[in-house]
């Protein structure tokens, strides 16, 4: 089956006193693209993430959250103490001489820049961070696209109910066509024998056949219902065998609407004009939730 481009993962858990918590959604884009979200300690892993994002998804904007909270005690980050008392000491030159009452908030200090900067892990530690955060990326990745595929369902189902009503269509299509060429010929024969009556002249059968075969040949609508039939088949396949088809759907709709219209502006039949609009309006209705196709 199809898989639709929105979706959402998640997975969570704790190792040594940090709990870490990968989020990731996909909504619908022509293109593929990574949104990554992460704290600068793990930014070393922000290549490794994009290439697991391109390899699970095709299609769709995907955007990825990792999040790191401390429960062991041991700080994350670090406070640069040289920095700090740079800052410190040119403020108290500031200070008027003998002023005994400013007072320096360290708590606001450390929000100046330079001051407090991410814990820089050793290479061990980093290793095994790799590892917990690409295996949880994985399984919220899995469980995205188990997502997506739960939504595909739903949508296949919509798409092979509006490729049914084409079909439904096309039949009537079909059968009017042998139809339309005989009523146009006991049409065109009526009225000239109400134009030749007062002249008491004979309707040349000849020149009359010539020209039912004109019209029939100028009329002729059965290329444009053999490539449209095909081209229902191939959506169909598509929608069955599945993978990432949702661009080549959406061609496939762009040539189900070329022909449609080219019926439209060949026969004049009331019958096959309304069957026509009915195609029509269930191709856009296909063109709507192809969008949603990754």
């Amino acid at each position: 089956m199809i898989s639709s481009m929105t979706g959402f993962g998640q997975a969570c858990r704790e190792v040594e006193g940090v709990v870490y918590t990968v989020e990731i959604r996909s909504v619908n884009n022509r293109y593929f693209k990574a949104q990554l979200r992460m704290p600068d300690l793990a930014a070393y892993l922000e290549g490794d993430l994009e290439r697991l994002h391109r390899d699970a998804i095709q299609r769709g904007t995907v955007s990825y959250s990792l999040r790191m909270k401390n429960i062991s005690g041991r700080a994350l980050f670090d406070i640069d103490e040289s920095t700090l008392q740079t800052y410190i000491r040119r403020l108290k030159n500031l200070l008027p001489e003998g002023d005994q009452h400013s007072r320096l908030d360290l708590a606001s200090m450390l929000s100046l820049p330079g001051i407090v900067q991410a814990a820089i892990p050793d290479e061990a530690h980093m290793e095994r961070m790799r590892r917990v955060i690409l295996q949880l990326s994985q399984e919220a990745l899995e469980m995205l696209k188990r997502s997506r595929a739960q939504e595909g369902v739903s949508i296949t189902e919509d798409l092979l109910a509006h490729l049914d009503r084409i079909t439904e269509k096309l039949q009537i299509i079909c059968g009017r066509v042998d139809v339309v060429v005989q009523d146009y010929h006991k049409r065109l024969k009526e009225r000239v024998e109400r134009l030749l009556a007062d002249a008491q002249l004979d309707i040349d059968e000849n020149l009359l056949a010539r020209e039912v075969a004109i019209y029939a040949e100028r009329s002729d609508i059965a290329e444009e219902v053999s490539r449209l039939d095909a081209h229902v088949c191939t959506f169909r396949e598509c929608c069955t065998t599945g993978g990432p088809v949702g661009r080549r759907l959406d061609f496939i709709t762009q040539e189900m609407l070329r022909e449609a219209n080219t019926i439209a502006s060949k026969s004049s039949d009331t019958i096959i004009s309304q069957a026509v609009i009915e195609i029509k309006c269930a191709v856009d209705r296909l063109k709507e939730q192809v969008q949603n196709v990754e």
